[in-house]
């Protein structure tokens, strides 16, 4: 399979002298941490475990290439949708193909969900490198 460079979600890292401790590796996209209860609420013993989202830098134009695969997959279901209508559509060739075009695209959007999860940078990172003040390389605020 080829790969290509993607955003990486990974748990942040705390001072030392904070008290805190990351927990969590296996789900990258938030960070159990624990806290000593005694340092920030006077009075308590032990520790509280408390779920900390982490901010990951994305570009604009990977930001647009979901919505325009979320955009497609809609276009996609409506053509399905009127393709199959009747008796005889929910049985014909071009129902399927349909439904196929569907499962397609929405393939292409998990892959890149995945790619974005999996890796520690944005597929755009290698472009925005060399071309920093084209419109793709803004950073998208969520």
């Amino acid at each position: 399979m080829a790969s290509s460079s993607s955003l990486s979600l990974s748990c942040p890292r705390f001072p030392s002298s904070s008290g805190l401790r990351s927990r969590s590796q296996r789900d990258p996209a938030e960070a159990i941490v624990s806290i000593p209860t005694r340092k920030w609420w006077p009075g308590r013993s032990g520790s509280a475990a408390v779920v900390v989202a982490v901010v990951r830098k994305r570009y604009k134009g990977t930001a647009m290439r979901e919505e325009k695969l979320a955009e497609m997959i809609e276009k996609k279901v409506e053509e399905a949708k009127a393709a199959c209508e009747g008796e005889e559509g929910k049985v014909s060739d071009g129902c399927k193909v349909a439904w196929d075009e569907v499962e397609e695209v929405s393939q292409a959007m998990a892959h890149l969900r995945r790619r974005l999860m999996e890796s520690d940078r944005d597929p755009l990172d290698a472009f925005c490198q060399e071309n920093p003040e084209t419109d793709e390389c803004r950073v998208h605020d969520e």
